[in-house]
């Protein structure tokens, strides 16, 4: 019985990597050549290559049909793509691409350079990942498409700054946990990823789509973009512009309401009234 698994086993991981190269016939040679890997890919261990291929089954990747050989295969000169880039992910992932590129994480892969890293980043970052690379594979696990993961747990893996470190005691980060594990956060979670890649509906001749703007630094600056983008989905107006520039609230990561009152809103209030007795005369 035991020999049957190992069997088992073996042809899962010859499968898959003969899956990526898209030729049953020129499967992975995994032998050595004085303890050099022959080929990449061969590094994985068998035990690896199942792992990966258990995270797969799992996916929305494989429910969309979307296989090893969709981003480890060079669609024109079917060549394997051991570590694939923003430009697989981009076939299929368009906008999401895209705005990465705009963002932070992504300008520096648009103009040509080197991916960012946190090693250089103006806030403070996690001695563990310094020299981390940011693209798709930062933030999203491919093989499982984790999102939830992606929400939060991603962004704590470099950021070290009071805000984002406060945000597990925050409300939001309460709600989230109450939760519990989901597939993905659904509408009601507040995570980072809810106010730093805020859901956008795109409108098409066909339907409406919704889309995740990966621009991380989108609702950034005009501070009070966050306001209209995300606040208000949950918040009034007011409540919503009195937390976003309470600059200490902000390091709190809203873990209270907030103490700030902007003076507009009583203006406008006193506007109001003076409209509505001038009505009345």
């Amino acid at each position: 019985m035991k020999k049957l698994i190992v069997i088992v086993l073996v042809l899962i991981g010859f499968i898959l990597v003969s899956g990526i190269r898209g030729n049953a016939n020129t499967a992975i040679d995994v032998a050595t050549n004085g303890g050099v890997p022959k080929d990449p890919a061969a590094s994985l261990s068998q035990a690896e290559l199942v792992e990966i291929n258990q995270l797969w089954e799992g996916s929305a990747h494989a429910l969309a049909d979307v296989n090893c050989s969709s981003c480890h295969q060079d669609s024109e000169t079917k060549e394997l793509v051991v570590k694939p880039t923003q430009e697989s992910c981009q076939s299929c992932h368009e906008v999401a691409v895209e705005t990465f590129l705009f963002g932070k994480h992504g300008i520096r892969i648009s103009e040509g350079l080197s991916p960012l890293t946190p090693a250089m980043a103006h806030l403070p970052m996690k001695e563990s990942a310094m020299d981390k690379q940011m693209n798709c594979n930062s933030c999203h696990n491919v093989h499982s498409v984790d999102t939830w993961q992606a929400s939060v747990d991603s962004c704590l893996t470099c950021h070290n700054d009071t805000h984002s470190l406060n945000y597990q005691n925050s409300k939001h980060g309460e709600l989230f946990a109450e939760q519990g594990t989901l597939p993905r956060p659904n509408g009601e979670s507040v995570t980072c990823a809810t106010c730093h890649l805020p859901r956008q509906e795109l409108e098409n001749t066909e339907n409406t789509i919704v889309v995740v703007n990966h621009n991380n630094t989108f609702t950034l600056k005009p501070r009070d973009r966050m306001v209209k983008e995300v606040c208000m989905n949950c918040h009034s107006v007011e409540y919503s512009y009195n937390s976003i520039f309470d600059d200490e609230l902000v390091e709190e990561n809203f873990a209270r309401p907030p103490s700030l009152n902007l003076e507009t809103f009583d203006l406008v209030r006193a506007l109001e009234k003076k409209r509505s007795s001038q009505a009345e005369q």
